[in-house]
């Protein structure tokens, strides 16, 4: 079971970091298939992956300068701050409802990043202006995903894209994202956490040495298409996964109408 684990995050590791995410979309769910606690240590290793993942990633984009700090900063600050705010208006907001729409609209996201052109199409804004779009994208995103209790940081490249970003640049300036996120996910449950301390080591180690191929890949190898693709497969699963929680709700609902 460790030697599957660590074999399945060496490749995911080095999926993810090619795309600027973490990979806890997948940790999580792949260490609670081998049978480890979903709460106890599927969680928290798999929120300590991400980062490490993430991180290992954006050292290197940091050393090729891929990445953009200016940029990332609005996002991560204004995300930061507005999350708390969504997670307090899930009192007064049908959140099911609202992922209903949610859904919807990153479906239409990663269909128009699958189906996009292969030329990348930029756009000159001032740096005042690109500046007030991630300050609103950001604080917009983090919103959601308080609402929704979800990390936000699979939309951020997809933000960064519309706005004008190289596909290349924004996959790995939200890698630098992402870091803060997942350490800081994962110091919450580090009181909690039962650590399966050979599944930590293991797996550590493989995230370190898939994240810096998969870096290196993604700087020399991909073509921009080839990751808006990857992203649009990804914000459609993404969907789909919502859509299946709470499948009983929406399904109720349709009954009800009829």
């Amino acid at each position: 079971m460790l030697i599957l684990a660590t074999f399945s995050v060496l490749v995911l590791s080095f999926i993810f970091s090619m795309l600027g995410l973490g990979g806890a979309l997948l940790y999580v769910p792949v260490f609670y298939w081998l049978g480890y606690d979903f709460k106890t240590v599927a969680i928290p290793t798999g929120l300590l992956l991400n980062g490490i993942t993430a991180l290992s990633a954006a050292i290197y984009y940091l050393r090729a300068k891929m990445v953009d700090i200016k940029g990332a900063l609005p996002l991560l600050i204004s995300s930061s701050l507005s999350a708390p705010i969504g997670a307090y208006l899930t009192e007064f907001i049908p959140v099911k409802l609202l992922m209903l729409f949610f859904i919807i609209a990153i479906w239409f996201a990663g269909l128009k990043m699958l189906f996009s052109s292969s030329k990348e199409q930029k756009k000159f804004y001032s740096y005042k202006l690109k500046l007030i779009l991630m300050i609103i994208g950001g604080a917009f995103i983090g919103l959601i995903a308080g609402m929704l209790g979800i990390g936000g940081g699979f939309l951020f490249v997809p933000l960064m894209i519309v706005i004008g970003y190289e596909t290349k640049i924004a996959a790995a300036t939200n890698s630098f994202i992402v870091i803060f996120s997942s350490f800081s996910g994962f110091l919450g449950h580090i009181t909690t956490g039962h650590f399966n301390v050979p599944l930590m080591i293991f797996t550590t180690i493989a995230v370190i040495i898939g994240s810096q191929i998969g870096a290196r890949v993604m700087k020399e190898k991909m073509k921009s298409q080839w990751i808006k693709q990857m992203f649009g497969i990804i914000l459609i699963g993404v969907g789909i996964k919502l859509l299946w929680k709470n499948l009983p709700y929406y399904l109720n609902i349709i009954k009800n109408l009829f």
